[in-house]
Order: structure tokens, then C-alpha cells, then sequence
């Protein structure tokens, strides 16, 4: 896989030499358990895959580049470039000025931009609508375009349901970035609905076998279904399609339903017709990491620490997996230790901090799950380690622990 140049300080010398001995020894990516790091007094189980995957390493490697050839320029991002506050903050100090929130809130107006101006689309891509704005300015977008190429897989791949024609459904976050951009792409060629969940998609269901009216689904779907769609004509050919950061398992389950849903309608013999049963849209990075997360659900542990930035889809659902076992605190670094007794951390579906004392378990051996999400620097999984071993005078030193797994590769 291509190297790429990003700043040393993303860069990890405890983990990121765990990952690199765990590559040789596995390379074709058949083992997702994971690291066992023992200290004596506390263990730690590094997740098998985790941090910057292809496309967060492109969109850095192209940020900072747009930076070092344009000195005298104005450089823009269209919104937060990953959802990794130290990346963005860091992008921000060095100039880097954002267009808009993620969520669409514009900060900086299309009128106060001039076409000499450099624009970078983030790794979540863009809308046809901005970049025609874009366009309209004067602006060369394609230049320090950083859309992730597998979120451009997902265009491709409705752009062809369309051109068969087929109904796009989404399975995304109707707010997220990635999720609008792939609604304008699809729309292009083919009616579009997102759907956010499988509940949602039950719903969905009931409209398609037409036990809720159209009226009801204009109201239910509002803001989620493209112009002028018909539920009486649009969902005679469905393909499904997602935002490549949800959890696999429940893209499978959508699709899965859906399927049911038209051999219902249409009978086992002709729902082929109907249905395109399209492989996974997900990017290798999130398989790999929803599998290793997994693997981390094999161990006994006391604790789970997730490391990302808050408003990260995929780091959430690495969250949402790790809660099924253990007491898990998602941490944007390792700031939010405030010391043994007490944590600061995210509550994800309520979108608010939380704090929790009494967080450290501490028993003859204390066992935490460490992992983090695609947009996070692999020095931030580090800091949040050592951090915590502060707390055990009595550990083993760090080099000689690393030392042992990074010999045997």
C-alpha cells in the first residue's frame, strides 16, 4: 500500500511499531486478534486494526501539500477535513481557514471568495451543488480534491443502479457529510431515500408494500428522499448503498430486509428483477476495523478505551461495539484523564460529556481494550497509554514490553 508523507508527529513509535510487526506476521489480514501488551499490573489488548486508514492519509498528505504550494494564498477547506479534532486544530494553526461545519453551517459566505483562492474538498467529498459554486467562482476544485476513493466507489456504484434504473437507498446519517454528498451524486441518476437505521428501513418496508400511505412518507422521510419522488412508481427497482463509515452488520440487515421485502411484493421468481443485490459498500478500513473490534469483544477486560473525535461515525460505532461487553469511555486524547478517579468522556447518542469517577478499575491485574477510530493520529492511542500507565508505578518499562512483540516478526 502507498506510503504517504504526513507529519512525523501523527506518526507513532509504540504503536505504530506493533502495527508494523503485526503486518509482517500477518499480511494478508486473517488475524484480528488482538496485541496483548502485559505490564504486570495492567494489560492492555491493542486492537488488530485501528487509526489513519488510505483516505486520512490522503487528505492529510494533500492538505499540507496545498499549504506548502500556495504560501502567499488564501487556503480553504470546505469543513473539517476528518473528524479528528487534533488534525483539524492543527491544520487551523497553520492557516487553514474552514468554509463550513460539518453539518452545513456556513462560517465564511461563497461571496467573500475569489477564484485565486485554494479550496480543499475533505476525504468525505462534496456535493454536486457546491462544487458547482465552486465552479461558478472560478475555483479549480480537482487539484487538492481529497474525496476518499472509496467513498467515490460508492458514487460509482449508484451512479450504475441509476443508469439500470433503480431506486438508490442510502443507508447513512442524512446530516453527515459523506451522506449529503452521496445523495447529490446519486440524485443525478436516480431517485434516492436515505435511511438511517433498520427501524427506519422497516418503516421504508411498509411504504414499498403500500401499508403506509404516500402522504405519511413525505412526512416520515422528510429531507431524506430526492425532488419529485413517487413512492407509487420509484420503488419498483431498489439497489441499496451506504455511507461507508456504518457498521457492516446492519448495512447486511437493511439489505437483507429489503430484499425480504420485494420477494414479498413480487414473488421468490421475479424479485431479481426488483432487487440488485449489490456487494458492501463499506471501506476496507472500517471492515477491518468493526473485525478487529470484534476481536477485542473475545477478551476478559476491566475496561474499553475509544479514542476519536466526537462527531466520528465510524469511531461511534467502534463504541457501540466495544459497549456490548465493557464499561467503554470514548476520549478525544488523553486530556480527558483527569486522573484515576475520573474520566471525561462522550456520550455518543446523547451527544453530551459525561463524567465518571471511580473509572480505573484496580484489581491484581487490570485488563483494558485500547483502540480508536479512522481519522485518529496514532501518538494520541500512545499518549492515552502512557497516561494510564502513570497509574502503575509499578509497570513494566514501555520499551522492553514492545520490545518482546516487535522481535518475534
Amino acid at each position: 500500500m502507498k506510503k504517504f508523507d504526513i507529519p512525523e508527529y501523527y506518526r507513532s513509535s509504540i504503536t505504530g511499531r506493533i502495527k508494523e510487526a503485526r503486518r509482517i506476521t500477518d499480511p494478508r489480514k486473517k488475524d484480528f486478534t488482538p496485541t496483548e501488551l502485559d505490564f504486570g499490573p495492567v494489560k492492555f489488548y491493542i486492537a488488530r486494526h485501528f487509526g489513519f486508514c488510505y483516505g486520512v492519509e490522503n487528505a492529510i498528505e494533500i492538505s499540507y501539500k496545498a499549504l506548502e504550494e500556495n504560501p502567499d494564498k488564501r487556503v480553504f477547506l470546505l469543513s473539517q477535513m476528518i473528524h479528528n479534532q487534533e488534525v483539524n486544530n492543527d491544520l487551523q494553526d497553520k492557516g487553514i481557514k474552514f468554509i463550513m461545519d460539518t453539518d452545513g453551517t456556513q462560517f465564511i459566505d461563497w461571496n467573500e471568495l475569489k477564484k485565486e483562492d485554494i479550496v480543499i474538498i475533505p476525504a468525505f467529498g462534496t456535493t454536486l451543488e457546491i462544487e458547482k459554486k465552486l465552479d461558478e467562482i472560478g475555483i479549480e476544485v480537482q487539484k487538492y480534491n481529497t474525496t476518499c476513493p472509496f467513498v467515490e466507489k460508492v458514487w460509482k456504484r449508484s451512479e450504475k443502479l441509476g443508469e439500470e434504473d433503480h431506486t438508490i437507498i442510502i443507508h447513512g446519517k442524512h446530516n453527515h457529510e459523506e451522506t449529503r454528498a452521496t445523495f447529490s451524486h446519486s440524485s443525478k441518476t436516480a431517485p434516492s431515500v436515505i435511511v438511517k437505521d433498520i427501524a427506519q428501513t422497516r418503516t421504508l418496508g411498509e411504504v414499498i408494500k403500500g401499508n403506509i400511505s404516500k402522504e405519511e412518507f413525505y412526512n416520515l422521510f422528510k429531507g431524506m428522499y430526492t425532488e419529485g419522488f413517487d413512492p407509487d412508481i420509484h420503488f419498483d427497482k431498489v439497489g441499496v448503498v451506504n455511507q461507508t463509515t456504518m457498521l457492516a452488520t446492519e448495512t447486511q440487515e437493511i439489505a437483507d430486509y429489503i430484499k425480504q421485502v420485494m420477494t414479498e411484493v413480487h414473488g421468490q421468481e421475479n424479485y431479481r428483477n426488483h432487487f440488485a443485490d449489490t456487494r458492501d459498500t463499506l471501506c476496507y478500513a472500517t471492515n477491518d476495523n468493526q473485525d478487529a473490534t470484534y476481536g477485542l469483544l473475545e477478551q476478559t477486560a476491566n475496561v474499553a478505551i475509544v479514542v476519536g473525535g466526537y462527531n466520528s461515525s465510524n469511531t461511534s460505532h467502534i463504541v457501540e461495539l466495544c459497549e456490548r461487553k465493557f464499561p467503554t469511555f470514548f476520549i478525544n486524547s488523553e486530556k480527558e484523564i483527569k486522573s484515576e478517579e475520573e474520566i471525561h468522556h462522550f456520550n455518543y447518542p446523547e451527544k453530551k460529556m459525561e463524567i465518571t469517577t471511580g473509572w480505573l478499575p484496580k484489581a491484581n491485574e487490570t485488563r483494558i481494550v485500547l483502540t480508536s477510530g479512522a481519522s485518529c493520529p496514532d501518538t494520541l492511542v500512545d499518549r492515552v497509554m502512557l497516561k494510564i500507565l502513570d497509574f502503575f508505578p509499578g509497570a513494566d518499562n514501555v520499551e522492553d514490553v514492545v520490545h518482546k512483540i516487535v522481535s518475534v516478526s
